[in-house]
This record gives C-alpha cells, structure tokens and sequence, in this order.
C-alpha cells in the first residue's frame, strides 16, 4: 500500500514547473507502447540478455547436451513437453524395430506388424503389461530387460524434472518498457516503473539500477563500465502493488548533462534489478530488465496507475504501466 501511496502522490510532484533539460531530438512517444513486459527471469533470461547487449558467444563449444538440465528448467512449458512427447515416440519405434529385427520376439504379436511391435513397446516402457502378448526367447527377454530399465530411469528423470520446474518460484515482477527523464521538484530524474503482477506479497524487496557506459582510457582503450546509479529509495519493506523508481540526475550522477542524443550515440544500457521474498513460496526471487539508449524517454511523465474506489480499496491498473503523457 506504501507504494500505492507514492505512486498516487508522484503525479502531484511531477506537476511542478520543470527545470531545463538537455535538448532531445528522440520522435515523441507519448502513447502506450504495448503490454507490460514481465521481468526477464528463468526461460528467457540469457535470450534477453543476449538481444539487448548485442552479444554472440563465440568460442565455447557447446554438445546437445551440455548443460541439458538447466536449459530443459528454463525453457518453456510448451517446449519441454514437444520434447518429452518426442522422446518418448523415438524410444517406443526405436524398440519396436528392434522387436521386428529379432525376429519372433513377441507372443501373440502378427508376424512383422510394426503397430504390434510398438504397443508392446509402450506397454513394456510404461511396466503396464497388459498380459495379451509376453516376451519370448532370448533375445526378446533381453530387449524387455533393457527397455523396463529405460523406463523406471526416464520416469525418475521426467518426474524429477517436472516437479523442479513445477515448484520453481517466479516472481511475477512487471518492469515497464520505458524509462522517463523528467523533473521532480525541479530536478532532472530518471525513473522506472516495477510492479508485483502476481498480488502476493514480495516482502524486503531490494532495487539496483546500473549503467553500461562506453568509455575510453588514457590509454586508447575503449571499455565497457559499470556505474552504480544512486536511487532515492533502494528497498521497500514490501512490494504489494507498483514501485516508482527515481534517480535524481545531479552532479554526481554519471548521467549528469546527456541528452537523448547523447545517450544513442554512446550506446549507454540502464540494467535494473529487483529482488525480494515470495510471501507464498517463502523464497527469493528475482527479475531484471535492460533499457535501451531508444526505451528512455525525455520531457514526458509516467501516467498515474493507482486510483481509489470509492469503499476505499486502491486499485491498481497495470494496463497503463507503459503509459506516459507530456509534461504540462
């Protein structure tokens, strides 16, 4: 509700008569600019932070299954399920062949039908053994040894995988998509909405915000610095609706004087993160997001997201998360 409080009162703040700021010559962008964007966090995070730096890894060779455990957790339902699905058709036909290659392998099974091959395989992967048709002969036995192995193995390994991926805490952080420049008590700030999506309560939540900047050393060597940008308020003892995120831009913010052109042309990166403890899940989590040189914008205020009804309750609308206006 704190939050809820100072988000309500920003508009207010932000009405003040602005100070000068650096000349932008970014196109205006005062509309909404889509949906809000969850946190980058779990699936997509290497994804996002791969896009958004530019960055190709080279020189790390990488086999099909390197790794397979944390990449299967952090892709996405959809894919690891596609996934299981195919293993799980692959293993029954590589079987069933097998089956038909041994010849008369299987009990009350037609000569050469694959479809009975493969149901005797699914039946054996799955130890359902429905008692129609039985293995048979030497070689037959030894297929149905190994493949019940594969089968006790794979369910442990999909039962234990799906469990970790299901029990995973997210989040449920929302960061908006754009970063402003615009004055608050007549000094030039850089804010940043985040907002808790899931309506539980994210309890000691922590922001860190940084800036990726390009510089040159005596030297001639060009490097890529960290600076630490100083907020008014880095924690909250809970996070229960949206969090306004303010850096005044003074003499010893490393963003002191740049302008929007400034900004594009020296590739400068705001990286934000937040983390906090799931009241549900009684665990930390985390989200982070990275704002573009294009994505901060000067001379426009975010829209207020916090209203209140009339029995008293505040509501919250993240629809308008991403929504800024001109400065009055």
């Amino acid at each position: 509700m704190n939050r809820g409080r100072a988000a309500a009162d920003n508009a207010a703040a932000m009405a003040d008569s602005p100070a000068p700021l650096p000349p932008d010559d970014s196109p205006d962008d005062s509309a909404t600019d889509g949906p809000p964007q969850l946190g980058s966090a779990g699936s997509d995070a290497r994804r996002a932070l791969d896009m958004r730096l530019r960055l190709v890894r080279l020189g790390h060779r990488r086999g099909p299954f390197h790794d397979a455990y944390a990449r299967l957790l952090r892709a996405r339902w959809s894919t690891l399920i596609l996934l299981l699905a195919g293993a799980y058709l692959a293993t029954n036909t590589v079987f069933a062949s097998l089956y038909l290659l041994v010849g008369d392998a299987i009990q009350s099974a037609r000569p050469g039908s694959f479809l009975d091959a493969f149901s005797f395989s699914v039946q054996t992967l799955a130890t359902i053994g429905y008692g129609a048709m039985s293995p048979r002969g030497i070689a037959g036995n030894a297929i149905v040894a190994t493949e019940s192995f594969l089968g006790l193995l794979g369910l442990a390994l999909t039962t234990g995988l799906v469990f970790a991926k299901f029990a995973r805490p997210r989040g449920g952080f929302l960061f908006s998509r754009r970063a402003v420049v615009t004055p608050r008590n007549r000094v030039p700030c850089l804010m940043l909405r985040v907002a808790n999506a899931r309506g539980s309560e994210i309890a000691d939540a922590s922001m860190r915000v940084t800036a990726l900047i390009s510089e040159v050393s005596a030297e001639g060597d060009r490097l890529g610095r960290f600076h630490d940008i100083r907020l008014q308020r880095s924690t909250t003892p809970v996070l229960l609706m949206s969090w306004l995120v303010i850096h005044e831009i003074d003499e010893q913010s490393p963003l002191f004087g740049m302008s929007a052109s400034e900004l594009r042309s020296r590739r400068i990166q705001i990286f934000a993160s937040v983390t906090g403890i799931d009241g549900t899940y009684g665990q930390t989590v985390y989200a982070f997001h990275i704002y573009a040189p294009e994505d901060v914008l000067f001379g426009v205020r975010f829209r207020d997201v916090v209203r209140e009804l009339p029995d008293g309750r505040r509501e919250i609308d993240l629809r308008k998360l991403n929504d800024v206006e001109p400065l009055s």
